[in-house]
């Protein structure tokens, strides 16, 4: 690495001051080569306009250049997209989250990989660190689409060659795509956040089971207890929570909700509601995708057990939308370090969504 590259732990967390030792005492065992420079000449990082941003962090960490993209439209507003730079013979990396205008992101991507491929690239990885239509994973009305899956099938047919992205909402997405996919974990940094702490009589709570297994890994780096909401979703907009599944949170003051993604933040509400009922007296929102549609997070700051909300940077979130409870975490080293290390040729498991769950059950797992 450069010497004015920072590495991966530190550029993530510096701002909380954990030290180099302490991070370090977690990555004793990693492969020196996961530390190795990419070639410059062999490599191209591109942004679509969703989050340039965090495309030019990814970059940074990998000390190459985001290449330029040309976006424009047609007076018949059809899209013109030109890379800036050659990509024949090279790897190539898209960066473009998916959330709101999810169908313009959507189809920028498809077109960068058609022109990528078109311009015989080596390969073409698609990095996509909020994939939205996740949600979309089963068909549970009639004549509607799985998305997810139709979206994962576009990708390959476009160009991509990998898949990479933060969090899917379900598992099962991982096996829609026909092309190697990597689910990575922002649980390091929220597991860096919180740490040191005062978490007594505090509760890790998932919305619902579903989510149960991944709040389960968090609350166990932690050493607190979990337990989920039994959730129904009555419409996008509408969700009844009756109770919990497994342990009951009586006698916890505090409770960390943990979910993947928070959209209207109905979910949030309804549980935050439902907690307070139980005896809980502060709640610290945790998401990996803060969308947050509409005024979800102004309502969620009119909530005044809920302290705190702690997402990451997978999603753009305006300025003048951001409240003063609100606490974005960067996930560029993390989504970095899995390009560097698939460019080595070395594991990623420390890296990976469900990697630390053979042999090592969860709270969750054990209650059920």
């Amino acid at each position: 690495m450069g010497e004015n590259q920072p590495n991966f732990i530190t550029s993530s967390i510096s701002y909380w001051e954990i030290s180099h030792e302490e991070w370090q005492q977690g990555i004793e065992q990693e492969d020196m080569m996961a530390q190795q420079k990419l070639d410059p000449s062999e490599v191209r990082v591109f942004s679509g306009s969703s989050h340039p941003q965090l495309a030019a962090d990814i970059a940074r960490y990998l000390d190459v250049p985001l290449e330029s993209t040309r976006i424009s439209r047609f007076s018949n507003d059809n899209l013109y997209i030109q890379l800036g730079a050659s990509v024949r013979g090279r790897r190539v990396y898209i960066v473009q989250s998916l959330f709101p205008p999810v169908n313009d992101h959507l189809v920028e991507l498809l077109m960068m990989l058609d022109i990528a491929r078109s311009a015989a690239a080596k390969d073409i990885h698609a990095i996509i660190p909020y994939f939205s239509f996740a949600r979309s994973d089963k068909k549970d009305a009639p004549r509607i689409s799985i998305t997810a899956r139709l979206i994962a099938d576009l990708l390959a047919t476009a160009g991509a060659t990998h898949f990479m992205t933060m969090m899917l909402h379900s598992p099962q997405v991982h096996g829609f795509f026909s092309i190697p996919a990597d689910p990575l974990t922002a649980r390091p940094v929220f597991e860096m956040y919180f740490q040191g702490r005062d978490l007594t009589d505090a509760i890790v709570v998932a919305p619902d089971v579903g989510n149960a297994k991944s709040a389960g890994r968090f609350a166990d780096s932690l050493g607190l207890p979990v337990a989920a909401g039994n959730k129904e979703r009555i419409t996008d907009r509408e969700v009844r929570i009756s109770g919990f599944v497994g342990r009951q949170v009586k006698g916890f003051k505090k409770a960390l909700i943990y979910d993947d993604e928070v959209s209207t933040g109905t979910s949030v509400i309804e549980l935050s509601h439902l907690l307070v009922k139980s005896g809980i007296e502060e709640i610290s929102v945790v998401c990996t995708h803060g969308v947050f549609v509409g005024d979800a997070l102004h309502r969620l700051s009119q909530e005044d057990v809920i302290k705190e909300i702690v997402t990451t940077d997978t999603v753009d979130i305006p300025q003048e939308k951001r409240t003063s409870n609100l606490h974005v975490l960067p996930v560029g080293p993390i989504m970095g370090e899995a390009i560097r290390r698939n460019y080595h040729r070395i594991s990623i498991e420390s890296l990976f969504v469900f990697g630390e769950e053979q042999g090592n059950p969860s709270d969750w797992d054990e209650m059920t």
